[in-house]
């Protein structure tokens, strides 16, 4: 088979069935192509389908063929139909009205439960290294112990989230024209948790309001008080006590101290307590795998990773006989504690900080028709247990690339590994906690594979595609909006948007008016131009959201840019004027060059996904988009 990638309807053809390699052609890399996509009107396709390869059981049975026709919801509109009561003044307090009537579980034994953990009881008696029998006094250690638990979280108040969920039911009406959630994909959720594991929820990070949103959606769909995961170092201890008794969890910084501390060793026992007693009792627990937003670094976050590793130990010592992990993602029209400073310095959220900054976002969106949608995406849950066996299975013989590589520099070996079987894509980082060296392995790949899905089924929101038009200064707003629309559809990403063109273009403009001009010219035309500055660099971070959508056609498209850079003069021009061959292996070596270069944290490759299958999809959406075309040989 061969390629081609051509700038005209007629392409050179040839044959050649006893050619073993696949070659590629190129003429005018670079030049605009005209390509004819299907038109897929209302139809959009179905994401966040559980791996088949890593989890086939929970492929089959956590899924319904018929999800797609149940359409969405709006999680924000309560009526009066929504409470039992009727009558004019029902409807000015339904909001809270609704609030008193959702099912708060309370456990108010769950502090003594966690005092009563065997390995809290070992560290009390002595039994253990670091506990009372290492010349601490029982009494101290008990102190501690009771210090860490409150570190941790607190009994949740009833009362105080009820208030709480009337308060932000009003408050999100305010901000957001609407929060979409689709019915199937709760359906579905409901389905996982009838079957008796607990529920881990495993999230992107696109805004610090995720936090309040996604428990509040959950709770609002029936699934009880979610208890979140929090990064301590975005709150002051005011906000923190008041998180907590509303379902926040926090590390307590010295739960990652070296192993011969004895005050690690108390935090990680009471932390390995406290996530035990959750699972056990069956509440759902939800886990950002992103770092927060705006912080610089990695995008995996490492706390979310040590959150993660405690479920997965404490399902592999079957303490609970399995969880249900779901990929969530979140998307937002515009993010709303995004500023357009993006070098502010990352100080903590204070408690009236945090207060000050929603009286002055209700005091901006007083009056104002204009506001933004978020579409929460629930992908199709899976079985943890199930995960685990299959990865043990499948990847204990996979290194890292500096394993393989390390006794061939030293001359140790002068066999050249096929890294294609034995290379492990995923880069080691810090400690988790006291895993071992496999579990530590195992969280890295799952927290990889759910992440890549959940940015995988992430919908593209308008203000990202109009952004994305405005930076390269497209001059038809119009047309060119529909076709990356469908461009994006095509590739099997979902948006986050519906409607009439004409009416959703001036709405998304409306939203992105602090950041652009609109200029009226003769006839009616309307001519827009970003504003210069912290304006650009907004529309630069919402661009961003496509990304994921066109990232294998830019690796791809990178990579044969490599190849003819070297086959061009350097003072001529970049259109080639004739057809060029390129070879499939050399196009295989400059990706593979690629991935090895590029942060994996950008990339996302799903752990049980091969280098070389990566590389032949990187190919096939090249001749999918009309720059690559296959030739028999």
């Amino acid at each position: 088979m061969d390629t081609m990638l051509k700038s005209s309807p007629q392409t050179q053809q040839r044959s050649n069935h006893n050619g073993q390699e696949t070659r590629f052609w190129s003429s005018g890399f670079g030049m605009k192509m005209e390509a004819i996509t299907p038109f897929l009107g209302k139809y959009r396709p179905f994401m966040g389908r559980c791996c088949q390869t890593c989890t086939p059981k929970s492929w089959e049975s956590l899924f319904h063929r018929s999800i797609m026709d149940l359409g969405f919801c709006n999680v924000i509109l309560v009526k009066e139909e929504n409470t039992r009561f009727r009558g004019w003044l029902v409807r000015r307090l339904c909001y809270f009205l609704w609030s008193l009537e959702q099912h708060i579980p309370t456990s108010s034994d769950a502090s003594q439960k966690i005092m009563e953990n065997t390995g809290v009881q070992n560290l009390l008696s002595g039994r253990v290294p670091g506990g009372a029998g290492e010349g601490q006094a029982p009494d101290l250690v008990m102190k501690e112990v009771q210090r860490i638990l409150g570190y941790i979280q607190a009994t949740l108040g009833p009362v105080l989230l009820r208030l709480f969920s009337w308060a932000l039911l009003w408050f999100l009406n305010r901000l957001f024209l609407n929060v979409q959630l689709h019915k199937g994909q709760m359906k579905m959720v409901h389905k996982a948790a009838q079957e008796g594991s607990p529920l881990v929820f495993l999230s992107t990070h696109k805004s610090l309001l995720d936090g309040f949103l996604l428990p509040f959606v959950l709770f609002s769909q029936g699934l009880g008080v979610v208890r979140v995961a929090l990064d301590p170092r975005t709150c002051s201890p005011a906000l923190r006590a008041l998180l907590k008794k509303l379902g926040g969890l926090f590390l307590p910084p010295e739960a990652n101290l070296s192993l011969d501390s004895s005050d690690g060793i108390l935090a990680r026992a009471v932390v390995r307590a406290a996530v035990e007693q959750l699972l056990a009792s069956g509440q759902p627990l939800l886990i950002f795998l992103e770092e927060p937003p705006r912080c610089p670094g990695p995008r995996l976050s490492a706390l979310g990773q040590a959150w993660l590793g405690l479920v997965v130990q404490v399902v592999q010592e079957g303490i609970i006989p399995d969880a249900t992990l779901v990929p969530v993602a979140i998307a937002y029209d515009l993010i709303p504690d995004a500023p357009c400073d993006m070098n502010h310095d990352l100080a903590p959220l204070g408690l009236w900080t945090g207060a000050l900054a929603v009286f002055r976002k209700l005091y901006n969106c007083w009056g104002c028709n204009r506001r933004a949608c978020v579409r929460v995406h629930l992908a199709q849950p899976f079985s943890l247990q199930e995960y685990t066996i299959n990865a043990r299975s499948c990847w204990d013989s996979r290194q890292t690339l500096e394993h393989l590589l390390q006794p061939i520099v030293l001359g140790e070996c002068s066999v050249v590994p096929d890294t294609e079987k034995e290379q492990e894509w995923t880069p080691s980082t810090g400690l988790l906690l006291t895993l071992k060296e496999e579990d530590q392995l195992l969280v890295r790949r799952l927290s990889r594979h759910v992440l890549s899905a959940s940015v995988a089924s992430s919908a593209v929101m308008s203000t990202a595609i109009m952004a994305t038009l405005l930076l390269l200064k497209h001059q038809k707003l119009l047309g060119e909006f529909s076709w990356l629309t469908e461009e994006t559809l095509l590739r099997g990403f979902d948006v986050g948007f519906s409607g009439q063109l004409r009416c959703l273009a001036q709405h998304t403009l409306s939203l992105l008016k602090a950041q652009v001009v609109l200029l009226r010219v003769h006839q009616g035309d309307l001519v827009v131009v970003p504003r210069p500055g912290p304006g650009l660099t907004y529309l630069a971070r919402l661009s961003k959201e496509l990304l994921p959508t066109f990232l294998s056609e830019a690796v791809g498209a990178c990579a044969v840019r490599g190849l003819l850079a070297g086959r061009v003069p350097p003072e001529g021009p970049w259109e080639l004027q004739g057809i060029e061959l390129l070879s499939q292996n050399e196009l295989y070596r400059q990706i593979l060059m690629l991935l090895h270069l590029l942060p994996q944290d950008l990339l996302l490759p799903q752990p049980c996904q091969s280098s070389y299958c990566y590389c032949q999809e990187v190919l096939d959406r090249l001749i999918q988009c009309g720059l690559l075309v296959a030739e028999e040989r």
